[in-house]
Order: C-alpha cells, then sequence, then structure tokens
C-alpha cells in the first residue's frame, strides 16, 4: 500500500475542506496518508498524526529532549547517515545539522512513499528529508509561497527546487510565476484548483432589497485590495446607488484601523459593515444573502471564496490578476476588471445592477454550471490520486 506524508501546520478544522477531502480522496483510493505538525488538535480523526518535538525554553530540559529523540532515530542509522551527508555537502554546520534532524524527527521515523509539503515555505530547512528516507518529495504553490515569500527572500527556493520530484499549484499563473523563481520547466507539474463541496452549500437567498447588498470575504490585508473596494463603494454612493458592502474576515489591528479610517474619511458607515472572523457555515450563510461578490485583490493565486459565490449562483466581480482569470470566464460566469482601478470596479457593479433579470439569471447558472464540472470535489480527489500514483 502506497503510504504518503503531508507537512502542515496543524490538522485540518471542520471547515478546512481543501485538505480533509484530500485525505478522503487518497484513502478512499486505498493510499495511507499521515499527517506531520506542529501541533496538534484533539478533534482530527481522519488519519494518523505525528506531532513534531517541542522546542523548549529552558536549555537543560532541551537537551534532555534532543538526546531522547536523537536515541529514537539510532534504528534509522542509515537514513541519518544520508542526511548528514547532503546537509554537509550544502555548507550546513554540525549543529545546525542536529537542530534540524531533532526538528524532522517525527517525519525521519517514518515509513513513507511520498513527503509532500503542503506550503512551499513549509519545505525550507527540509529539502533533503525525503531524499534521505528514500521517498519522493512534492510541494503546494500556494498565493503567499509565489507572491509574497520570494520577494522577501530571494533565492529562498533554491533548495527546493534541487530536490523536488513534482509540484503541484492551485493555478496555472503561480506555476509561471514559480518558473521565473528558478523552477525548472521540466519538472512534472499538475494544476489542481480548491473545490467546493456544493452538497454542503446553504440555499440561495435573493435580498430582494432596495439596497445593494455586496460582500468580499478576505483577511484585513494591503495584498486583498479592500482600499479600492472602498473607494469604489464611496463612487456608488455618490451616483445615488443605495448600497451595504459586508467586509468578512480580520487582520492585524494596524489594518483593521487603517479601514475604519477610509471608511470615516469617505463618509462610508452607514454603508459598510465589518463581520470579523466567521465561521465557514456563517461565512456562507451570508455568502448566499448577498447580491453581488466582489474580490478586488491586488494578487490572488485563486480564492475559493470566488468559487463559492458562484457556486451559489452570484453574480462576481475580480481583479484581472494571478489566478483570478482562470478562476471566472469573463463576461459568461463573472466579470474582470484592471486591478486597483476603484472607477472601473463601480463602473462595471453598476453595469451588473442594470442588467435585466434573465441576463443575470444567465450568468449566475454558467457559473453554477462550470462549478459543477471543473471545480467539483470528486474531480479534484481523482486529480490528487493521480499526483502520487502517475510515472514520474
Amino acid at each position: 500500500m502506497m503510504r504518503v506524508g503531508i507537512v502542515i501546520s496543524q490538522p485540518p478544522g471542520y471547515s478546512e475542506t481543501f485538505f480533509r477531502s484530500k485525505i478522503n480522496g487518497l484513502q478512499k483510493a486505498n493510499i495511507e496518508v499521515v499527517l506531520f505538525v506542529s501541533r496538534n488538535t484533539d478533534n482530527f480523526n481522519l488519519c494518523e498524526v505525528k506531532v513534531a518535538p517541542k522546542v523548549y525554553p529552558i536549555p537543560i530540559i532541551q537537551l534532555v529532549a534532543m538526546t531522547i529523540t536523537l536515541l529514537s532515530l539510532v534504528p534509522r542509522v542509515a537514513r541519518m547517515r544520508r542526511f548528514i551527508k547532503m546537509e554537509k555537502k550544502a555548507g550546513a554546520s554540525m549543529s545546525k545539522i542536529v537542530k534540524k534532524i531533532y526538528l524532522n524527527a517525527h517525519i525521519l521515523r517514518s515509513d513513507i512513499d511520498w513527503l509532500h509539503f503542503g506550503f512551499t515555505t513549509m519545505a525550507l530547512g527540509s529539502e533533503h528529508i525525503a531524499k534521505a528516507m528514500n521517498a519522493k518529495m512534492g510541494v503546494s504553490f500556494r498565493g503567499f509561497d509565489i507572491n509574497v515569500y520570494p520577494i522577501r527572500h530571494p533565492n529562498c527556493y533554491k533548495r527546493v527546487w534541487q530536490n523536488v520530484d513534482k509540484v503541484h499549484s492551485i493555478s496555472n499563473y503561480l506555476h509561471e510565476k514559480a518558473l521565473g523563481y528558478g523552477l525548472p520547466s521540466e519538472l512534472p507539474y499538475a494544476r489542481i484548483p480548491p473545490a467546493v463541496v456544493i452538497d454542503n452549500l446553504p440555499n440561495t437567498i435573493e435580498s430582494n432589497s432596495e439596497i445593494l447588498q455586496i460582500t468580499t470575504i478576505a483577511r484585513l490585508s494591503w495584498i486583498k485590495g479592500i482600499d479600492v473596494a472602498l473607494s469604489a463603494m464611496q463612487l456608488l454612493k455618490a451616483s445615488g446607488v443605495k448600497i451595504q458592502y459586508h467586509i468578512i474576515g480580520d487582520g492585524i489591528q494596524k489594518e483593521w484601523e487603517r479601514y475604519q479610517f477610509q471608511v470615516y474619511e469617505q463618509e462610508l458607515q452607514d454603508e459598510v459593515v465589518f463581520h470579523g472572523k466567521l465561521s465557514h457555515a456563517e461565512t456562507l450563510t451570508r455568502l448566499a444573502a448577498t447580491d453581488l461578490y466582489v474580490q478586488s485583490s491586488w494578487n490572488e493565486g485563486f480564492c475559493n471564496a470566488v468559487l463559492e459565490a458562484q457556486a451559489l449562483g452570484k453574480l462576481v466581480i475580480v481583479s484581472n490578476v494571478g489566478g483570478l482569470p482562470e478562476n471566472i470566464e469573463d463576461g459568461q460566469t463573472g466579470w474582470l476588471f484592471p486591478v486597483g482601478d476603484a472607477h472601473a470596479l463601480a463602473h462595471q457593479i453598476q453595469y451588473c445592477l442594470e442588467l435585466p433579470k434573465s441576463e443575470k439569471e444567465k450568468v449566475a447558472k454558467q457559473a453554477q454550471q462550470r462549478v459543477r464540472q471543473h471545480f467539483n470535489i470528486e474531480k479534484q480527489q481523482r486529480e490528487f490520486v493521480s499526483f502520487y500514483t502517475e510515472a514520474l
């Protein structure tokens, strides 16, 4: 039986469908899955979970823990030798090597065929683990991995590219951008986008309100372009459109204050509602009652919320950037607007508002059909099985 190890920070919660559906799909195909995590949760039981050794602040306790852990790896001495040899060749000091062995001990003790890092950044510092175990190595690209981290840390993935056997990206855009960061073009690659659990969606509600209900789901971060959306709301209000703009998501305090100040400056206190972080079920309920979904991000790897809005039959307007043009078909299942252009966004919203009801229903239906056909869980699960079982 094939055994796949997936490295993520903690077991996925009930509403985190991406990893849960991936695990379920692999298990249905008779592939055993084990999660390697930094911290565990009590309510996860989909598969085996192995937790990384703890780092202690008290030196003597840390020394004892490290000694016990290293002794537990004695039966794996051959892979330890391979790992040390590869790390030394890469220029690592012995003290750093010992630290890496300790932090990856939960993985090194296991027997697996594939070691897959759920986020590319999680492979940093562990690039040689899979080869030391004679396992294949996979990594997944998401927005932060490719859009943000390499800008702060140039050439950070050099060793990842040298050791990975196959890469997974949620969009072709992210894969193409990774090529610009040195990813070998000949490396096996699979585009497997997010998917929607259609049966878990709430019933769509028509607001039938004179006030246009608009929603954005995003963390309060500059890259999500909420400032652009707020400026568009100001333009709509000035033109006489009655709106209520719902923002679902949280973020660091300074970003929340920044957007609160913008709301105050643009006199949108009666039009904008900050809901903070909601559960996935609460988010979908709110989304089901909206008229229009807006994603005004400065960049996106793909965006699950845009998929869910389409699956619910909502009219969707998104920035023409990143993986979003792969998420919708412009003019067919939603609309694109030039990134950062608040006037274009406001114009597009007014255009949607003035569309005949039959045209709105046509676009909504086309969006729902496309999500059901191309972004369903069953298709995603089959593609992940192929990721590991197809010959490299």
